[in-house]
């Protein structure tokens, strides 16, 4: 089984199988998991905003909130670092392919 050593050698996935495909021959090794949980626990500071959304959307947000177990206010905060990490991770890639095709 191959140890994964940074956050940049988890590709993005298409699909949950391929997703499960890499996850059955790879782990996140131990020292890499235990970075990301003090970071985590460093990173206390936050700021309130105030957020509209469509009532709608937001009962659909609670409801699968309340499937996972989760506060949906949690949630939606995992979402956006999620989608943070994503864009972050396309925009390296980007600048990596722009840096090679002089």
């Amino acid at each position: 089984m191959n140890a994964i050593t940074s956050w940049e050698e988890v590709p993005l996935f298409d699909c949950e199988e391929a997703e499960a495909a890499f996850w059955a021959h790879n782990r996140i090794e131990v020292r890499l998991m235990e970075r990301s949980v003090t970071a985590a626990s460093e990173a206390t500071n936050s700021e309130t905003i105030s957020l509209r959304i469509d009532p709608r959307m937001l009962t659909r947000i609670k409801r699968i909130a309340r499937s996972r177990y989760l506060n949906y206010q949690s949630m939606i905060k995992q979402w956006l670092s999620e989608r943070l990490e994503q864009e972050i991770r396309e925009q390296r890639a980007d600048a990596r392919s722009e840096g090679g095709m002089s």
